[in-house]
């Protein structure tokens, strides 16, 4: 009796040991998020190429360039840097919006989605970021959800053609306050073509963006990589909260990470963040992206 106990101890133990490596790779095993940067917050001195080859040197894989650049400026830049463009962001979406009282703001707004439509399409990038519109005291809520629904479908037969999904993100506007609302407007919109951009940063002043991610799900195409503190919005001011690092202010990273695992979310990570004015700066982003990714 002694010997059979001894052997199946024995047994169980090189079992365990066997079993034990797979699943401590599986444990280990890092998300599939690639680290890119938004091409407004990439604050370096000098050209376009020098601009890209600082983030790709400080560990970014991709760029957000905007809409309606000069496109073989961009395209040298992403060539000599080797990064890859990530999305693309609507130049058009603040100013000339596609809620406006105007009709031909309107039409302006409209032609800047498509514009960026193009640029993606050139640059190789699968996604554009769009803000809907904006509401205001002369744009009500109920028109600002009418309007943009109608616009955005008319970029829709474009967007399809090209095999670039639009990509709506939640900003300040006053609109979409949401992720219940978001998944409706998206319904709405009517094609498949058409998700959302998740700006987790955004969020954290009405919100959580471990519950946005839930609710919205598979319909997330990007995310924008941003911080917030609301103890800096309380004691300063809205906008004073966006003044802080990664890591350092009040984003449950750790919740948002497993809220974007629950819902199958790979791809790109971009940051709309402050440090990218220097190499420095830079570097400490994309470590301070990688501590995030690693939670």
């Amino acid at each position: 009796m002694t010997s059979r106990r001894t052997f199946l101890s024995q047994s169980l133990g090189l079992a365990a040991l066997s079993i034990s490596p797979s699943l401590s790779s599986m444990a280990a095993t890092p998300r599939k998020l690639r680290k890119a940067i938004m091409g407004g917050t990439l604050k370096i001195k000098g050209t376009l190429i020098e601009q890209y080859k600082a983030a790709q040197m400080a560990g970014y894989e991709g760029v957000e360039p905007a809409g309606g650049m000069n496109q073989q400026e961009v395209l040298d830049a992403l060539g000599a840097s080797g990064l890859q463009a990530a999305s693309v962001c609507c130049h058009t979406h603040w100013k000339q919006t596609l809620t406006d009282n105007d009709e031909k703001v309107r039409e302006v707004g409209l032609q800047g989605v498509l514009t960026t439509l193009r640029d993606a399409k050139a640059y190789g990038a699968d996604s554009i970021l769009v803000v809907p519109g904006v509401c205001s005291e002369e744009v009500p809520y109920d028109v600002a959800w009418e309007r943009s629904i109608v616009e955005i479908r008319k970029a829709v037969p474009l967007a399809k053609e090209l095999g670039v999904k639009i990509s709506i993100e939640n900003v300040w506007n006053n609109f979409i306050l949401s992720p219940l609302e978001a998944v409706r407007y998206l319904d709405e919109v009517g094609d498949p073509i058409v998700g959302w951009h998740f700006d987790i940063g955004n969020v954290l002043r009405y919100g959580w963006p471990e519950q946005w991610i839930k609710v919205l799900g598979t319909r997330i195409n990007r995310i924008h990589v941003k911080e917030y503190s609301t103890k800096k919005m309380k004691d300063e001011g809205i906008w004073k909260g966006f003044d802080c690092d990664l890591t350092e202010g009040d984003n449950n990273w750790s919740a948002i990470m497993k809220a974007l695992d629950d819902v199958g979310y790979t791809g790109w990570a971009i940051s709309e963040q402050r440090g990218g004015i220097n190499p420095n700066g830079l570097k400490m982003l994309t470590e301070r992206m990688d501590q995030i990714f690693a939670m």
